[in-house]
């Protein structure tokens, strides 16, 4: 059954699904609901009240997972760790992502050699990061007259990158400016994915190397100067002065 306007299902084991703010426990509305055990398992149709005390008795939640079902379909849960595990899954997943940034590089038809080179070095870098880039021709004056040296420059920069790039958006004028959309082709675009994975898991184990080795120095660690005063050797008093000492008693 399609769920309530505005809300977003989340998959459950088994195959289910679950709607974020979600009525639970008291805030179900329905007079008998049809009931999914902790396990999946089918409890049959249920008055809230039986469905309530199913749940308490298991020191758990009853959760509305199906509103628009007849009955409403109702999971016996423990909805504090389910959203817990969700907001874990959402920031490890934010961690291994790759942003696409979109990077404009502007033209004119007079760019010398020596600019068009060095751009084209940057965007080829750029895209095997992962990323997009905009080239733009800029216009000025009369220059406007001649759009087809436009169209050749934006043909070099495909035929320059054509190992690495895949033209994404083709060539368009918008006012006194004509661009084009480039993109990382499929192997360059995985390649940049990977790589990105291999990171987030590279800093992820070395923050945990780090909270290890901070976990074993805490407690057994001393202060410098205990540690120099515990290492420091007794002194020994002079023989003349343990002889006075000696008689004086």
């Amino acid at each position: 059954m399609p769920p309530f306007r505005g809300e977003y299902l989340l998959p459950l084991s088994g195959g289910s699904h679950i709607a974020r703010d979600q009525r639970t426990n008291r805030r179900i509305r329905a007079r008998e609901v049809r009931v999914v055990g902790p396990e999946g398992e089918q409890l049959g149709v249920l008055p809230i009240e039986a469905a309530l005390d199913r749940a308490q008795s298991a020191g758990m939640d009853l959760v509305e997972v199906n509103p628009m079902a007849k009955p409403p379909v109702c999971k016996i849960m423990d909805y504090g760790k389910f959203k817990y595990e969700e907001k874990k899954r959402a920031s490890e997943a934010k961690k291994k992502q790759v942003v696409v940034h979109l990077k404009e590089i502007k033209l004119r038809p007079k760019t010398e050699e020596h600019d068009y080179e060095f751009k084209v070095r940057n965007v080829r870098r750029f895209l095997e990061e992962g990323n997009k880039a905009k080239v733009t021709i800029m216009f000025r004056g009369r220059e406007i007259t001649h759009k087809e040296l436009g169209s050749a420059i934006l043909d070099d920069v495909v035929k320059d990158l054509k190992d690495v790039a895949v033209v994404e958006q083709m060539p368009r004028m918008e006012g006194r400016q004509m661009f084009m959309i480039i993109a990382p082709n499929p192997k360059v675009a995985a390649r940049a994915r990977e790589l990105a994975r291999q990171q987030a898991a590279a800093a992820e184990k070395a923050d945990k190397g780090e909270g290890g080795k901070k976990n074993e120095v805490v407690g057994s660690a001393r202060p410098e100067g205990q540690q120099a005063a515990a290492q420091a050797p007794v002194p020994v008093p002079p023989a003349s002065v343990l002889a006075q000492a000696e008689g004086a008693k």
